[in-house]
Formats: C-alpha cells, sequence, structure tokens
C-alpha cells in the first residue's frame, strides 16, 4: 500500500524542485529539504507556493511570452 503512494507520487512530481535546481545551480535534494523546513517553520504556507509554482510549471505552454529579437542602436 505504501509503495503504491510513494510510486504515485514519484510519477506525478511536478519537478518543482528540479527545476528550481537547476536555475540556481544547486542540488535538488538542497531545494527539497528548502521547502520541508520552510513548511515547519511557515506552518505549511510554502505548500501553497509549491502547489502554484507547479500548476504554472504545467501549465507554462500559456505563459511563455513572445520574444522578439531587439534591434541594435544601428538598425534604428
Amino acid at each position: 500500500m505504501i509503495q503504491k503512494i510513494i510510486f504515485f507520487f514519484e510519477m506525478k512530481s511536478f519537478g518543482v524542485c528540479a527545476w528550481w535546481a537547476r536555475k540556481l545551480g544547486i542540488k535538488t535534494s538542497k531545494v527539497r529539504l528548502g521547502f520541508i523546513y520552510a513548511s515547519f517553520i511557515a506552518l505549511g504556507s510554502p505548500l501553497l507556493i509549491y502547489l502554484i509554482m507547479a500548476w504554472i510549471l504545467e501549465h507554462k505552454h500559456y505563459f511563455k511570452f513572445q520574444r522578439r529579437k531587439r534591434n541594435t542602436i544601428w538598425e534604428l
């Protein structure tokens, strides 16, 4: 039973900690520990932030902005 629960969460993990670790250049385990410690200190409010970030990462194709090529001063 516990193995099924662990497997479910591993397969449905959103990659928020991995994304932050890649952006910050640190290990994923340190980011996860940071979320765990922050959840204990702030009484669970980082969990809400984590879920919001997970939703944004799952739907990031809606949030991508078109980057247009910047003109140089010589092209103005």
